[in-house]
């Protein structure tokens, strides 16, 4: 299939924002390591993995790798290496999850797969994939090996899981938290915790960054559904009520099916079964006269406070407040 796509901005242009300060210099050559190591004799592949990764977004997992390792003093520069490759991994399952979605627009711009097709988009995936198992192999900490091997297998998990909840409105909190656990939380813990171990932080300090980035994943999580009936769509790059459409009973849905009325809890179940947007206006007036997005919201500061409260273990440095900023604009964002 011909690509839709006629140019790809370099990754390194990508915007830095204020959460970057503190470790602005690491940032700007992990960006450098990534255009370097998307390297290929097959030119498709360096173009649409320049093309994902220029494609906006804020860099959370490698930020985190960063953040970590810094706010332990770490002086090497495994870290960029480190980084580099959570950000692979996270661009690998973006490509991917777009193929299984059939994704049409990511970040305000058509999806890999809508440009170029979905079997180039998987296979570069695992170029992805394999690329930053090369790189892993590189840095060379057998521990740090385990946690992201681990981490690879929980989120295809995750994402399996997601997919068979699809159409189904029987779907409880517990089996939903359980999905976003595996598919976003486990990167964003897995980066914090790969960084902690990179810079050789205590017992106590390592299980803190780790939980960290688990509570930091579910609060950006639990945001990101919340915005798909509340969001504003030019802002977000993506369609609102894209969930509904591809019948993902999300906590707004399993929240207003827990305390809505018969006609209501009626309405939404049969609005995930069958997918679509037929009624996404019934549903989103359900999901609001219900308090759900309320509801959605306050899940999403109590895992927020969680991630605050693991930085006490940290001593006190700039990296340690922007992770603490970052906790913030997990819930506090409208993107």
């Amino acid at each position: 299939m011909p690509a839709k796509a006629t140019s790809t901005p370099s990754a390194s242009t990508a915007p830095a924002s204020p959460l970057h300060a503190a470790v602005a210099d690491d940032f700007a050559a992990v960006n450098r390591t990534i255009m370097a190591q998307l390297a290929s004799r097959v030119p498709l592949v360096e173009t649409i993995g320049q093309y994902i990764i220029a494609s906006g977004g804020k860099r959370l997992r490698p930020l985190l790798v960063l953040l970590a390792a810094r706010s332990l003093d770490y002086r090497g520069d495994q870290h960029i290496s480190l980084a580099t490759l959570i950000e692979f991994m996270h661009t690998s399952t973006l490509l991917h999850d777009d193929v299984v979605d059939e994704s049409h627009l990511r970040r305000g711009k058509a999806t890999a797969n809508d440009a170029w097709g979905n079997a180039p988009s998987v296979l570069v995936g695992d170029f992805l994939y394999s690329r930053s198992f090369q790189m892993m192999v590189e840095v060379g900490s057998l521990r740090i090996m385990d946690v992201l091997s681990r981490a690879t297998c929980v989120i295809a998990e995750g994402e399996v899981q997601q997919l068979t909840n699809v159409g189904n409105p029987d779907t409880d909190e517990a089996a939903y938290f359980e999905t976003i656990q595996g598919k976003t939380a486990m990167l964003f813990e897995a980066a914090s915790h790969s960084g902690a171990i990179l810079a050789e932080a205590t017992p106590e300090q390592e299980a803190a960054l780790q939980s960290y980035g688990r509570y930091l994943g579910l609060a950006f999580q639990l945001v990101d559904d919340l915005l798909d009936y509340e969001g504003d769509a030019k802002a977000m790059g993506k369609n609102v009520g894209d969930d509904l459409a591809e019948g993902k009973p999300t906590l707004p849905l399993i929240q207003a099916m827990a305390v809505g009325t018969p006609e209501q809890v009626n309405t939404v179940r049969q609005a995930i079964r069958q997918g679509g947007l037929e009624r996404l206006d019934e549903v989103l007036a359900i999901v609001h006269d219900t308090g759900a997005l309320d509801y959605t919201r306050a899940r999403a500061e109590e895992m927020s406070a969680k991630a605050l409260a693991q930085l006490d273990a940290l001593p006190k440095s700039r990296y340690r407040d922007s992770m603490a900023d970052l906790a913030r604009l997990a819930v506090e964002r409208r993107t």
